[in-house]
């Protein structure tokens, strides 16, 4: 079965980690290291054990179009969202025995590197990816 680990961060999260403070501390260079060097051992972690199926990072809130309809016509609101909005950060898709595998990976992200006042409100989701429309409806 396929599962999705989602993480998320805000635009003070992404300006923390390219070195500017504000409201959180900015990261330090050593800070950003560790984070990287985590992150790299998790993803070869997860590659050699043959359950990585694919990971990506995904870019700051203020590079992000959000698409929404006002009387049947699109709506396009350009990023930054309020500083304090979290939204997607980066995924894994893994390919694993059971959610609770799932969940015990993902965990293992609790243990990433990084100033406290990130890690003290980061969080993951485990979501089971559907194949069809009949798992929906399971």
């Amino acid at each position: 079965m396929k599962y999705m680990i989602l993480t998320y961060a805000s635009q003070q999260d992404y300006d923390g980690m390219a070195g500017k403070g504000g409201e959180k501390p900015a990261w330090s260079e050593e800070d950003f290291a560790a984070m990287g060097a985590f992150m790299e051992k998790f993803n070869a972690d997860l590659a050699e054990s043959g359950e990585l199926v694919e990971t990506r990072g995904l870019d700051a809130p203020v590079h992000t179009r959000r698409l929404g309809s006002k009387d049947g016509r699109p709506v396009v609101t350009d990023g930054p969202y309020a500083e304090t909005q979290e939204v997607l950060a980066g995924y894994w898709i893994v390919e694993c025995d059971s959610f609770d595998r799932a969940t015990e990976l993902a965990a293992r992200l609790a243990d990433c590197p990084g100033p406290e006042s990130v890690r003290a409100t980061a969080y993951a989701d485990v979501r089971p990816v559907v194949e069809s429309r009949s798992e929906l409806e399971a």
